[in-house]
């Protein structure tokens, strides 16, 4: 699944991190702590060379608890990183971040020197809401929707600590397919951009594997569905779902899935482990090899058969 969302502010963002970003002291990235790797912007490790980074898991309290725990550990393994886990109903953890970033730049801070940091993070993974919680007012525009935040902002935190914020930022191409069908799962793609059946048969295959035990409990099924298609169906059909005829309305059954796993009525879900990224990014990476070798291929195939006809 292919996302292309890149409207003309976020580009514009981009170029503007990159501008600020030599008197930026430390680097805060929000996630989505359903999505961890899916949720992050590879820009960030791209661009932040060894500036501290501060991986904030936001939305814990949609995550399962013992996966975010996996994730935090993995992230905290890696060169100058902290990482946090967040809820939206527990403020405060959040105002325990002005401590930290001092704490990783000593430094500046034992000298009473200035520190900037920015926080960045993708549309909806609730940084408008956590900079609002930091400063304990509204300073940052907050919405349900993603890319709210349209322009950069610098806010004082305290006493010689500054907050430059960015608008949240998707990237042109996605590099690991799933990740692209993770993020439609959570919200933070428009639901104009992909079609709830495709994002409903994912979430629904991996639902089976994960979490086969929510989906009995939820939906009270006598047995579970083998397949994804099988589950949409039963869904459909529990829930009333059915057209004349007694087919069942798929696209229905399709959203129902999607806003049950969105509002945590089915429990609390993470959609991804370390190890299965790393073993999907793998995979993907040798997909595009083998596209770049074909495509070169079919270049030169070209190329002789222009001088063949030239002879």
């Amino acid at each position: 699944m292919a996302i292309n969302w890149f409207p003309g502010h976020m580009h514009k963002a981009q170029k503007e991190i990159k501008e600020i970003l030599p008197q930026i002291d430390v680097v805060i990235e929000v996630c989505d702590a359903r999505l961890p790797f899916s949720s992050e912007n590879p820009m960030i490790t791209e661009i932040r060379g060894d500036k501290p980074l501060i991986k904030i898991l936001n939305k814990s309290d949609l995550a399962d608890a013992n996966v975010t725990q996996v994730w935090l550990d993995y992230l905290e393994s890696q060169h100058n990183v902290k990482a946090i886990a967040l809820t939206t109903d527990n403020p405060s953890v959040a105002k325990t971040i002005p401590t930290l970033i001092r704490k990783l730049v000593p430094n500046k801070d034992e000298t009473g020197k200035q520190i900037n940091a920015v926080i960045m993070g993708i549309p909806n993974v609730g940084k408008s809401t956590l900079i609002n919680t930091l400063v304990g007012k509204t300073k940052a525009k907050v919405g349900n929707e993603p890319a709210v935040t349209k322009g950069q902002q610098r806010i004082r935190l305290e006493e010689g600590l500054y907050l430059f914020d960015t608008p949240g930022m998707l990237w042109p191409k996605i590099a690991n397919e799933n990740s692209g069908y993770r993020l439609a799962v959570s919200g933070a793609v428009k639901d104009t951009a992909f079609d709830h059946d495709e994002i409903a048969y994912f979430a629904a295959e991996y639902l089976l594997k994960a979490y086969p035990e929510r989906l009995l409990e939820r939906y009270k099924f006598k047995e579970l569905p083998e397949h994804e298609e099988d589950l949409i169906e039963a869904l459909g059909r529990a829930r009333g779902c059915v057209k004349s005829g007694g087919r069942v309305d798929l696209h229905k059954a399709s959203v129902i899935l999607i806003n049950e796993i969105r509002d945590k009525t089915l429990g609390a879900i993470s959609f991804e482990l370390p190890e299965m990224v790393n073993e999907e990014n793998v995979h993907f990476a040798e997909l595009e090899e083998k596209r770049i070798a074909a495509r070169e291929a079919k270049k030169l195939a070209r190329g002789r058969g222009r001088k063949n006809k030239r002879k």
